[in-house]
C-alpha cells in the first residue's frame, strides 16, 4: 500500500484519512497533502465539521518520516520538511468548522502536535504518547505552541524532557491533550459517530465565532512556526543529529 490521504463525506461529516504502513508516519508530500485537504473540507459547504483518522490498530501516527528524514541535506530541504507540520497546524488554527480526531493508537512526535491542534479528541486507552525529539539530536519546536495551548508549559515540558519515555492516554487526559478515553474500539467508534453528528447540527455561525475564540492570540503563528521549522532544520543538519539518524 502506497502511503496517502484522502478526504470524503459522509453527510455532514467530511472524513480525512490518512495512511503509512512505516507506522503511519509522515512524509513532506504527505503533510502537504493533508494541508490541501483540509481546505477542500473546509471549502465544501456541505460539510459542517471534521473527522481526523487514520488506518490500522496500532500506531495513530509515527510522527516524521525517518526515511525521509534521513535524505535532508541541505537547510532550504530541511525547513521545507518541518514546515509541513507548520502548514498542517496552521491550516487548522485557519478552519471555521470543529475539528474532531480519531486517535485509536499511539502517537509520536509531530503527530502529537497535529492532535493538540485539532478541537476535540477521542482516544482509545491505548493512545499513549511520546516527544522524542530530543532523544535524536533536535526538538519539537514547530510542535510547541500547539502543545504548550493545549496541556500548558508544566506538561509540555515534562512531555518533552522526557523523550524516550511513553506518557499513557490517561496523563494526556488529565493534562487536557485528550478530551474523552475510550475502553474498547467499539466505545470509540460510537463516540466519535455521537459527536461528529452533535458537532455538525450546531450553528455554523456560531462554530466560527467560538473556535475565533478558542484561537486567540495566536495570529503570529504565521511566522512563530516558519521561524521554529529553521531551528529544527538546523539542529537536524548538526553532526550529533546526523549520526543519531542514521541508526534509526
Amino acid at each position: 500500500m502506497e502511503p496517502f490521504v484522502k478526504h470524503y463525506r459522509e453527510g455532514p461529516v467530511g472524513i480525512l484519512e490518512f495512511g503509512n504502513l512505516a507506522g503511519n508516519s509522515l512524509s513532506s508530500k504527505l503533510l502537504e497533502q493533508m494541508s490541501h485537504q483540509l481546505q477542500l473540507l473546509e471549502a465544501e459547504t456541505e460539510v459542517k465539521v471534521i473527522l481526523l483518522q487514520s488506518i490500522g490498530s496500532k500506531a495513530f501516527c509515527g510522527g516524521a518520516s525517518f526515511s525521509e528524514m534521513k535524505t535532508l541535506r541541505t537547510e532550504k530541504d530541511a525547513t521545507a520538511f518541518f514546515m509541513g507540520f507548520a502548514n498542517v497546524i496552521n491550516t487548522i488554527r485557519s478552519l471555521s468548522k470543529f475539528l474532531v480526531a480519531r486517535v485509536h493508537g499511539k502517537v509520536v512526535g509531530g503527530g502529537v502536535g497535529i492532535v493538540a491542534a485539532c478541537d476535540y479528541i477521542l482516544a482509545n486507552k491505548n493512545a499513549g504518547v511520546k516527544l522524542s525529539e530530543l532523544s535524536i539530536g533536535i526538538g519539537p519546536y514547530v510542535i510547541e505552541p500547539a502543545l504548550s495551548r493545549k496541556i500548558g508549559n508544566t506538561a509540555f515540558a515534562q512531555l518533552s524532557l522526557e523523550a524516550e519515555n511513553w506518557k499513557s492516554a490517561e496523563w494526556a487526559a488529565e493534562k487536557g491533550l485528550y478530551t474523552i478515553i475510550a475502553s474498547s474500539e467499539e466505545q470509540l467508534n460510537q463516540l466519535v459517530d455521537e459527536t461528529v453528528k452533535k458537532f455538525a447540527r450546531y450553528s455554523q455561525k456560531a462554530t466560527k465565532d467560538l473556535r475565533n475564540l478558542h484561537w486567540k492570540n495566536t495570529d503570529d503563528w504565521h511566522t512563530l512556526l516558519p521561524g521554529n521549522a529553521k531551528i529544527t532544520a538546523r539542529l537536524l543538519l548538526q553532526d550529533e543529529a546526523q549520526q543519531i539518524i542514521k541508526t534509526l
